[in-house]
């Protein structure tokens, strides 16, 4: 949701399940259009929670050899989830929480022979990005944010789109 707002694109250079709420699309639809354009920069923007609904694709991304750069939004949640469960719902978070028991996204990238990078704060962003586009191959990019930030606007249970919080 915060790609969608803040990524600027062209026209039919941008995949997205339109806030259908699919946790786990990312990955899958990055393969599938890095294999329809081979000569494209492929880029999967996921949440940590997301992306670990189809993590063992980096198995097929490896095979291939894909040069995906796969950029994991990790705030240590299931975001959106978290976001209602604060919102509508009186803070009583269940089930949202994916600390405990969330792997190592950079030792996962290596266990299937690709690179993995971390990244903890802003000063590294310029940089790392710099290296990070330019790498010739699969890349997995841990970018830890922090763990309560909300992505606005969003639509309350049973109002329309014009009713929309944090217009």
């Amino acid at each position: 949701m915060w790609a969608a707002q803040f990524v600027k694109t062209s026209q039919r250079k941008w995949i997205t399940s339109a806030g259908l709420g699919t946790m786990g699309y990312g990955l899958p639809a990055a393969i599938g259009t890095q294999v329809a354009h081979p000569n494209s920069q492929v880029i999967s923007i996921s949440g940590d929670a997301g992306f670990q609904m189809n993590l063992q694709e980096l198995g097929t991304v490896a095979q291939y050899g894909l040069p995906i750069k796969i950029m994991i939004i990790n705030n240590r949640w299931q975001g959106m989830v978290r976001q209602w469960q604060q919102a509508f719902y009186g803070e009583r978070y269940s089930q949202s929480n994916m600390e405990k028991g969330a792997p190592n996204f950079i030792q996962l990238a290596e266990a299937y022979g690709i690179k993995g990078v971390l990244i903890k704060n802003r000063e590294d962003l310029t940089s790392s990005m710099k290296m990070i586009m330019e790498y010739d191959g699969p890349i997995v990019v841990d970018f830890q944010v922090i763990p309560d930030s909300n992505c606005y606007p969003m639509v309350a249970p049973g109002k329309s789109n014009a009713q929309m919080l944090g217009v």
